[in-house]
């Protein structure tokens, strides 16, 4: 059961989120380094802070002071915030240079403020995959493709989530589903990659595709995820994983970036059959060794 052997170009996502620490020059730094690692797509995220939490959630310190921006954590949220026109900007340098931008939405505003300038696809993180009133935007104002993590999410609310889409005939056209455990980082016994094989045995007919969001060490986990069938990685990227903030630490850097995308190409190029009983390679050791008396 699950994916069938139907392998295609692994595609890979640089999730910049908040790691550019506020600031336009990192961020368009970051987007530069993941093009140099052979990375095509990158992804931001985008708070309405003050929708998203309480007062009171606003106003508290930030649990881990040493990473925080602010005297709070709505202070350090917003710090980190890039506005409508940054996030604009930001589409347009990824535009002027081959890459493709995407950003995260975590509320209702967000969701609206990102589909006026139509990106090709926005995420869902799994915190929020529960805001039916966000997307319900996401699936009735927004053109592009909806990508949705499903981490800390039970079956019967991933059921919910996709009959939401399929009320509107959505699900198949639009919407990609990833495979994902929410922690900072993850252990390999808590990734569970035969999730991979759940989802499709459940939803292959149903949705567009299926993805993995890895919050685990190294690069091994995401080519096994990728022989289990997700069209899509998704890995955080970072410059430095020493920097200040809650991701950097589960993040890789260029150089491991540069290395899962050499795997999962590798991995790509070597997922076929042998196209001939004895390859041409093979043919020249035949010749040479193959019943040959020593």
């Amino acid at each position: 059961m699950g994916f069938k052997f139907d392998y295609k170009v692994p595609k890979v996502i640089a999730e910049i989120g908040c790691n550019h620490m506020g600031q336009m020059d990192i961020a368009k730094e970051l987007i530069d380094l993941a093009k140099e690692a052979g990375v095509k797509y990158v992804k931001f995220q985008k708070r309405k802070n003050k929708e998203l939490l309480t007062e009171e959630q606003y106003n508290t310190p930030h649990p881990v002071v040493e990473n925080s921006y602010g005297d709070s954590y709505g202070a350090h949220r917003e710090y980190l915030e890039f506005n409508i026109d940054q996030n604009k900007e930001l589409k347009e340098y990824c535009d002027s240079i081959g890459m493709v931008y995407s950003t995260s939405v975590w509320d209702v505003t967000s969701a609206k403020e990102m589909i006026s300038f139509e990106p090709e696809f926005l995420k869902v993180p799994s915190a929020c995959n529960n805001n039916f009133e966000m997307l319900k935007v996401l699936r009735d104002e927004f053109k592009g493709k909806v990508q949705l993590s499903i981490g800390m999410t039970s079956k019967i609310e991933v059921e919910e989530i996709v009959n939401f889409f399929e009320e509107t005939n959505q699900a198949k056209r639009r919407l990609v589903i990833y495979s994902c455990t929410s922690g900072y980082p993850v252990p390999a016994k808590d990734v569970a990659l035969l999730e991979i094989n759940w989802l499709y045995e459940n939803y292959e007919s149903r949705v567009y595709e299926m993805g993995f969001s890895g919050h685990h060490l190294g690069v091994a986990l995401d080519i096994a995820a990728y022989t289990l069938g997700a069209r899509w990685i998704e890995r955080h990227f970072t410059k430095d994983r020493t920097w200040k903030g809650t991701d950097h630490a589960a993040s890789l850097e260029p150089q491991g970036l540069k290395k899962l995308v050499r795997d999962l190409t590798a991995s790509y190029q070597s997922l076929q059959f042998k196209n001939s009983e004895i390859l041409p390679i093979e043919q020249v050791q035949r010749d040479k060794l193959k019943n040959k008396k020593i």
